[in-house]
């Protein structure tokens, strides 16, 4: 269990001090934030604002796991997931900066990129043993899916990923609650290896993956120090895609896919904001917020950058909160 706590902190370190020198560069070389035209009036003032910061989360998370890791196929795969899917939102980042434009990259090749992940991700899940089958808390229901289960897998991943880069639009919002769910997925784990059976005979997957959500939160804490209000660097589509990617992958390999609902209830909450947003003005040409995603409805409304942050923040422990417990009930077999 050392080895937790060990991940987590060599992360933060990594991640507090290489922080100022990728600022530097970022700015040095002008990747700036694109500011959307039709966002908030008051986000002009972000615009060039360093962008790519998830490259600092990734990389940090990334050295801290692979020197401390068991090396398993699950942690592997979670770890291909989160970094996988941080690539294709650089390739997002990185065409945005060079066309100095808040649009990057088209989205049949995001969908091409996820399908590709998806894939991956479900070969390093059969190799790992997984079943295909689906527990769905509450009802207690099992729900065999046979081959329909990748195609869930792709729901989950590409859910997941575009949740939270939804949720990248204030400071401190998407690295808070990621932060938060993550710490979840880590408690389950730890929770799950320790009491797993004596130390001896202990499976090392749940450690492996303790150890990844832990280095992930390590880096996100070091990369929060510099994104809190006013942000300093933006995560960028790297960031947030890469930290959805790491969420679907731990869902995904401790066969808890329905509490994501849960766990990622604040970026599944900002994704539905903007389907419903996209209805009405459609059907029935009216708006039901004034701005979506639905944390820019209460930027319209006034609240500050740092209200919204923390309440959103709240909000997440909550969700989670209830995402523990019924993963301790329905799931736990301790």
């Amino acid at each position: 269990m050392v080895r937790v706590l060990i991940a987590g902190i060599v992360a933060l370190v990594i991640s507090i001090a290489l922080g100022p020198k990728l600022i530097e560069f970022l700015r040095r070389n002008e990747f700036g934030q694109q500011i959307r035209e039709e966002g908030p009036q008051r986000h002009t003032a972000k615009q060039g604002t360093p962008v790519m910061g998830g490259l600092l989360i990734m990389g940090s998370m990334a050295v801290a796991f692979l020197l401390l890791s068991q090396y398993t196929i699950a942690g592997a795969t979670v770890l291909f997931c989160a970094v996988a899917c941080a690539a294709l939102g650089f390739v997002d980042d990185l065409l945005k900066v060079r066309h100095r434009r808040s649009l990057g990259l088209r989205g049949r090749w995001k969908l091409i990129g996820l399908l590709v992940i998806t894939a991956c991700v479900g070969w390093g899940a059969h190799h790992a043993g997984l079943s295909t089958t689906i527990l769905v808390p509450v009802f207690d229901w099992h729900l065999h899916l046979g081959w329909a289960w990748y195609p869930f897998l792709f729901l989950v991943i590409a859910g997941a990923a575009n949740g939270v880069n939804l949720a990248d639009g204030v400071d401190g919002l998407a690295a808070g609650t990621g932060i938060i769910s993550v710490f979840t997925f880590m408690a389950m784990s730890v929770i799950t290896y320790i009491r797993s059976g004596p130390p001896a005979d202990r499976a090392p997957r749940p450690l492996d993956l303790a150890i990844l959500a832990a280095a992930l939160i390590g880096g996100t804490v070091g990369f929060l120090w510099y994104n809190a209000f006013p942000a300093e660097v933006f995560m960028g589509d790297t960031g947030s895609m890469g930290i959805g990617g790491a969420l679907a992958g731990f869902a995904i390999m401790t066969k808890t896919e329905f509490l994501l609902l849960l766990i990622g209830g604040i970026f599944l909450i900002e994704a539905v904001s903007v389907m419903i947003q996209v209805f009405s003005f459609r059907y029935y040409g009216r708006r039901v917020f004034l701005m979506t995603p639905i944390h820019h409805h209460f930027e319209m409304k006034a609240w500050s950058e740092t209200k919204i942050m923390v309440r959103f923040w709240i909000l997440c422990g909550i969700l989670c909160s209830a995402g523990f417990a019924l993963y301790y009930r329905y799931y736990f077999r301790g």
